[in-house]
């Protein structure tokens, strides 16, 4: 297995992880019996760090599926070189500094770190497309 699959691997941890979290933190707000109800009632507002981790998740699967294919395009066309690997070392990276960086609030930083994993992404598919 290449050092990009198993990057992607762990990408996908982390979006089990980005599932979870606003989970739990939103069954803190309404507790368990909600939970387990039917939820016919809205129940109580959304805190800030709850609503904060459900839009991280919402941006982390909104570039995941690109990531995904360009890692599993560079393995099944065996390119393997230093903007693939460093592509997807930079996107996973990135990811996993935005998830506290947007929980906690932190504004530009955050953009800055997004930024980042898009470059990931750019070289994941330069490499791509220079194999071409």
């Amino acid at each position: 297995m290449t050092p990009e699959l198993t990057l992607l691997g762990w990408t996908l941890v982390l979006a089990l992880v980005q599932i979870l979290l606003p989970s739990s933190f939103r069954n803190r707000e309404t507790g368990t019996q909600y939970n387990m109800s039917a939820r016919d009632e809205a129940g109580p507002p959304v805190g800030k760090v709850t609503a904060r981790l459900k839009r991280a998740q919402a941006n982390l699967f909104e570039t995941l599926p690109l990531f995904a294919v360009a890692v599993l395009i560079a393995h099944v066309a065996g390119i393997h070189n230093k903007l693939t690997l460093y592509g997807a070392a930079l996107y996973l990276g990135a990811r996993v500094l935005y998830l506290p960086l947007y929980a906690f609030g932190i504004p530009v930083v955050r953009t800055l770190v997004w930024c980042v994993s898009v470059l990931g992404l750019l070289m994941l598919f330069w490499a791509i497309l220079l194999a071409s």
